[in-house]
């Protein structure tokens, strides 16, 4: 089923619904068999963006190609995507089979043709077993593969996932986020865009994730580089919890401008005696984690909120109330604009 790999360019996109805008003056540029994840809060965009692409939410302005063509104008049946839904939207009358056929059906593909590419798509999502069944007989992470495999049958250029793992328990999830991983290793020229809320997702998933904020990109780069290279407190706390302190605490870049601090994750700050550490404290709570413990202390003399330490098990740990020292690597503190 492989297909040529085709990339996805924006340029320009401005999307209003009335007088609000959503989408501003957007440009992004997703390369062949990219695996691209686009997080945010409810109402930056994020959906409003993938329904751009896949032709179901017009434009004030702004351009898409799609492996070169202009597909701006086209209709959603001529773009050649493959579309995945949060409730999967397979119909309850008809078999597996027939759910995956119903696109080629549609396209009025030889049914010889029909029956071999449908096999296909379902050994692909490990499905092959159930071809006869009805949807209502299978469970929520068995029918997300069926639907995953009508996407894809039609061989898609780009395929779109909104929210796809959003109706699975956690564990569930946890499974189908590794058999979607698999499957773009096993179609390494698909191109990928997948609209999540989920941080858990996008570090998996991603080759790179778009974080919006109100229309537009708070920041673009893989996972890692958002998780350890913010660009601003939004974006660090997006991606998991930080402590923000104020940038004299680090003599390498204090003296940077008042509308900028230093980030530091929790797992970077450590406890240190009394007088040896660059901050001192009050542990004010205390919370079991399993793989971690962690610990939140109230500074000294600096104006933040309380810090947050991960300390790993094994370590020892001071009751609530005691007086502690904090340390850190310099070389760990970002400096991200407030």
């Amino acid at each position: 089923m492989a297909q040529p790999a085709a990339g996805v360019e924006i340029e320009g996109l401005t999307v209003r619904f009335g007088p609000k805008t959503v989408l501003s003056d957007l440009d992004l540029a997703i390369a062949p068999g990219e695996f691209l994840t686009v997080l945010g809060r409810s109402g930056c965009g994020k959906t409003t963006l993938l329904r751009f692409v896949a032709g179901f939410t017009q434009a004030a302005s702004g351009r898409l190609r799609i492996g070169g063509k202009d597909l701006t104008a086209a209709p959603p049946h001529k773009r050649n995507l493959g579309l995945l839904f949060q409730n999967y939207a397979l119909f309850p009358h008809m078999s597996v089979f027939d759910n995956v056929a119903f696109g080629l059906t549609a396209r009025g593909v030889a049914a010889a043709q029909i029956r071999m590419r449908v096999e296909a798509a379902l050994r692909l999502v490990q499905m092959e077993a159930s071809l006869r069944l009805p949807p209502a007989s299978l469970s929520g992470g068995m029918q997300q593969r069926v639907a995953l495999a009508r996407a894809l049958v039609i061989e898609p250029d780009v395929l779109l996932l909104d929210e796809p793992l959003s109706a699975l328990d956690a564990n569930l999830r946890a499974s189908v986020r590794t058999e979607l991983k698999a499957l773009h290793e096993r179609l390494p020229h698909l191109s990928i865009i997948c609209v999540t809320h989920d941080q858990e997702d996008a570090m998996v998933l991603s080759d790179r994730t778009l974080l919006m904020r109100e229309g537009r990109i708070a920041q673009l780069g893989t996972p890692q580089e958002l998780y350890d290279s913010p660009r601003d407190r939004f974006v660090a706390g997006y991606f998991g919890a930080a402590n923000f302190l104020p940038t004299s605490l680090v003599p390498r870049i204090n003296g940077h401008a008042a509308d900028h601090m230093i980030c530091l994750r929790p797992e970077q700050m450590r406890l240190a005696p009394l007088g040896g550490g660059v901050i001192e404290g009050t542990v004010s709570n205390i919370e079991w984690r399993g793989a971690s413990i962690a610990l939140s202390v109230v500074p000294d003399g600096v104006p933040a909120d309380p810090i947050l330490i991960a300390l790993p098990r094994g370590e020892t740990v001071p009751e609530r109330g005691a007086r502690t020292g904090i340390i850190f690597r310099h070389e760990d503190a970002v400096l991200v604009g407030v």
